[in-house]
């Protein structure tokens, strides 16, 4: 049905059918995106500024070990990432994207407010140690570490919330059926991805030092306080947001042909199945139509009718938990197809993960001073210059490499997105090589040119901390190549009622990730403190071998892309009957954000 087009542009009115009811919408695009710019801008200030520096925050005022603190934080961000994919469910099929972010929102102010007492009430965090041996120095009591815990979950109740929801509820404000509302959302997306950007900007550097060189109490109170703005930024728009109800899962679907083909697994194929089975397409379906594949045949079976299989009026399946048709079983293959691809790029989120971990602490061994100036750059600050390559490359990829790629091989893209993927995973193992390069360097100066001893830490190294800017800048190229080409995939190749689902996979990646990591490093870190190299990984690096554990990353990540290798060539693009909406390059690279 063709929407009523309202006569201003910010105001416009659409009728919109769902089922058998009018749903009418006012759309208020330009008048709300600044209260959702703002509530977007705050929120990542506040969150970010936060996270970013976590690490050392544990190891300095919760006086954690480094490998702890380092698990920890790895089981933190994966759990962050995980809770996606409950969020996205429960905002699809319950409470709509509103509630879910107004809950969610309250939830992260609420655990950055527990965290900024930790810091500022003196009974909440471990007395301040000055001893030289982490071994005297007291931890956290159970009360205090659970009391952290606890602000730390409400935080991953809002990113659970807020990460899924936030972007598909700013491009809810406008109207997709007209050109004043396409051209919104495509100024909202591209405001979106500068506060992020300027979020990230702000937040390794100010707030970084202000936590570490000025106060952790005014740290953390400032990000609380820019979450507290968040909420009022939201909130106040209310009366005037479009407020789209939630319709279900998609996943639904996929679970019904599952049971329907096990149900029916006793069945035989026909040799043209695309020819006898059931094949009906909604007139109301999103999706772009499939053609029929030969992976996964077992999944045809759902669509073998038998006698008491019954169509409706309307040619729907009247059991759709017995009878799917042909259409469902590809969406559905479509999703099975994508999870080799989506399983091999988990380790190489183990070598983006140790260039926020161990990077800070070898940051923290070495020379940090800016020139010839006392300043010394906070060690979690330097985790801009990997921003700084990846808002660089984008713009000279897109306008450009891509270009000139596309007159050779004559591809849209240039490459195809599996070897746009190939290509960052290439660029993370020699990032990691570099890696263990640089830290035996900074080990070597440390216990023969040290400038200082610090209590707890060591020997400073003599070496400058700018020789760890090219690993940072080679995994900010990796990520603008890996990370944004699987936002890229798992857009295209995911059916369009799927996308959102899509954007979940990435951020269960990086959960799974996280978790593996963690594992790793207790696992190195246990097996190795007995052995007669010494420990790996001890809270002094200069007594480790952090550069033996890099190459162990490299030689993973060799193997990962070997079987990356194998899933690419196997894996089948999606292929549509009829062509789907094309998606716009901007919106696409706002999507970023994901990373």
């Amino acid at each position: 049905m063709e929407p009523k087009k309202g006569t201003m542009e910010n105001n416009e009115k659409a009728i919109h059918t769902t089922g058998e009811s009018e749903v009418h919408y006012n759309y208020k695009g330009l008048q709300t995106m600044p209260l959702i710019i703002g509530n977007e801008a705050f929120e990542k200030l506040g969150t970010i500024g936060t996270s970013h520096n976590l690490l050392v925050y544990l190891t300095t005022v919760f006086n954690m070990k480094s490998i702890t603190a380092t698990t920890l934080v790895q089981v933190f961000h994966g759990t962050t990432n995980l809770a996606s994919l409950p969020g996205a469910f429960l905002c699809d099929t319950y409470f709509g994207r509103y509630k879910t972010i107004g809950f969610a929102s309250v939830s992260s102010f609420l655990g950055m407010l527990v965290l900024t007492l930790t810091a500022a009430v003196t009974n909440l965090h471990p007395p301040q140690c000055h001893s030289e041996d982490s071994e005297t120095c007291s931890g956290p009591t159970t009360w205090q570490f659970l009391f952290l815990l606890s602000g730390l979950g409400l935080m991953v109740v809002g990113a659970g919330g807020i990460r899924p929801c936030n972007l598909a509820f700013g491009a809810d404000q406008f109207n997709p059926n007209t050109e004043s509302g396409k051209r919104g959302a495509n100024s909202f997306f591209n405001w979106y991805y500068f506060t992020f950007t300027f979020a990230m900007m702000v937040s390794l550097t100010f707030i970084v030092y202000v936590q570490s060189d000025v106060s952790w109490g005014w740290g953390l109170a400032i990000p609380c306080f820019l979450m507290l703005l968040s909420c009022v930024f939201f909130f106040a728009g209310s009366k005037i947001y479009v407020k789209v109800k939630p319709d279900g899962s998609p996943l639904t679907n996929a679970v019904r042909v599952i049971v329907a083909a096990v149900r029916k697994r006793h069945l035989n194929l026909t040799e043209q199945p695309w020819m006898s089975l059931f094949n009906h397409v909604p007139k109301s379906s999103v999706n772009s139509k499939l053609h029929h594949t030969d992976q996964f045949r077992c999944l045809d079976k759902a669509a073998i009718m038998e006698p008491e299989d019954t169509i409706n009026s309307d040619g729907s399946a009247a059991n759709p938990w017995r009878l799917c048709s042909m259409q469902q079983i590809e969406e559905v293959k479509c999703l099975l197809r994508v999870i080799p691809i989506w399983a091999s790029c988990i380790i190489y989120y183990i070598a983006t993960n140790q260039q926020q971990t161990y990077v800070v602490f070898q940051a923290l061994q070495s020379n940090r001073r800016l020139g010839n100036t006392n300043f010394k750059i906070p060690a979690a600050s330097y985790s801009v210059f990997t921003m700084i390559a990846l808002a660089t490359l984008i713009p000279i990829y897109d306008r450009l490499i891509v270009p000139t790629l596309r007159r050779i091989t004559g591809k849209e893209g240039g490459i195809t997105m599996l070897q746009r993927i190939g290509f960052g995973l290439v660029l993370a193992i020699i990032t990691m090589i570099i890696s263990a390069i640089v830290e035996e360097k900074r080990r070597t100066l440390a216990l023969t040119n040290p400038i200082q001893i610090e209590p707890r830490r060591g020997a400073i190294s003599s070496l400058s901390a700018f020789w760890l800017v090219p690993q940072l800048t080679l995994i900010g190229f990796s990520e603008a190549f890996t990370i944004i080409g699987q936002v890229e995939f798992y857009y295209k190749q995911f059916p369009e009622n799927m996308r959102s689902i899509g954007g979940s996979f990435l951020f269960i990646g990086f959960a799974a990730s996280s978790y593996l990591s963690g594992f790793l490093l207790s696992l190195v870190h246990h097996l190795t403190s007995g052995s007669k190299m010494g420990n790996w990984l001890p809270e002094d690096l200069n007594k480790g071998r952090l550069d033996y554990f890099y190459y162990l990353v490299a030689a993973m990540g060799v193997i990962n892309f070997g079987c990356f290798l194998v899933c690419a060539n196997w894996y089948k693009y999606k292929e549509n009957s009829t062509t789907a909406l094309e998606v716009d390059m901007k919106d696409m690279q706002s999507e970023k954000d994901f990373v």
